[in-house]
């Protein structure tokens, strides 16, 4: 399984030149609200079209080139909508310049009845789907790193989810962390990180995930059902996903129970869903600070609070 290439310009002019035609111009621009990282809008083109675009510092344009792979993945499965990429590129601006990613504006007509069940339905789909197309020299990981949020996220291949989870997850998050913890805490974290595999199970086969997968990176699509926006993706275990979900508040209980009726969870999930959502508090204790220590030291206590 592959992904078709995304389009790359180097201007925003040649972009909508390149999409729709030289005479292609941008007649109004609105500022739209959402995300911490990056400003997004809302641009009517010449031609009519809707265009939405999300904008960051030119060096920051790595932010965009990973999202579109993850939205091209997921596109590619054929699960479960996602935006249509147009482009990513990068515009020297009169300034510091900027980088974009141009995606097909997202009209939504209202939900249909069904809505949640069907979203469920399809993302159970999505895990069950082969991804091994997507990770190469091993089973975990992705054909390349990306970010969660602004943090970098290494999507190293390896042959077990315990390594890569490990590894590529929970290793770079604590040395990222390492000025909050004492020594107590630290010992905790090393006996979590060196009996992992007696925490975590192995899933019964490796899944694409969006890997951020919270009510704020759903949208409902102009076919009124579920779509995915602003992944993370990389091949894991499909908990780690529904785990997500859970962190914040949840989904209706509908979802996990429609879920289910196409993926069942494995025995354990709940004993290891904290561990799972560690991953995501670590990361936003890295970036947000303090308020996220108490919730990251509760769940490595729950976990390792004998350090013996």
């Amino acid at each position: 399984m592959s992904t078709p290439p995304v389009k790359h310009f180097t201007s925003l002019p040649g972009a909508l030149a390149g999409l729709y035609g030289t005479d292609t111009r941008i007649v109004r621009t609105d500022r739209l609200s959402g995300g911490d990282i990056n400003k997004a809008y809302g641009l009517t083109l010449s031609n009519g079209v809707h265009v939405f675009m999300k904008a960051n510092a030119m060096e920051n344009a790595g932010f965009f080139t990973a999202e579109a792979a993850g939205l091209a993945a997921i596109a590619t499965a054929k699960k479960i909508g996602t935006p249509k990429i147009l482009c990513t590129g990068t515009d020297p601006g009169e300034k510091a310049g900027y980088s974009f990613l141009l995606l097909v504006y997202v009209e939504s007509r209202g939900k249909i009845e069904s809505y949640w069940e069907t979203f469920a339905r399809e993302l159970a789909s999505l895990h069950t789907a082969d991804c091994s197309g997507f990770v190469h020299g091993g089973k975990f990981g992705f054909t390349q790193d990306n970010y969660i949020g602004a943090t970098e996220q290494i999507n190293r291949a390896r042959s077990t989810w315990v390594d890569f989870f490990r590894d590529c997850r929970l290793v770079p998050q604590f040395k990222r962390a390492s000025r909050y913890f004492d020594s107590s805490m630290s010992a905790k974290i090393t006996k979590l990180l060196d009996h992992l595999d007696s925490y975590m199970a192995e899933p019964v086969q490796p899944s694409l995930l969006h890997g951020d997968l919270w009510g704020g990176n759903v949208l409902c699509g102009s076919d009124g059902k579920a779509w995915l926006i602003d992944p993370a993706c990389y091949c894991g275990s499909c908990e780690a996903d529904i785990a997500m979900t859970q962190l914040f508040g949840g989904f209706p209980e509908t979802f996990y129970k429609a879920y289910e009726e196409v993926n069942p969870f494995q025995p354990g999930y709940e004993d290891r869903r904290d561990l799972y959502n560690l991953y995501q508090l670590l990361n936003h204790l890295n970036i947000f600070g303090t308020s996220y220590l108490e919730p990251v030291c509760s769940i490595v206590d729950e976990y390792a609070g004998d350090a013996s």
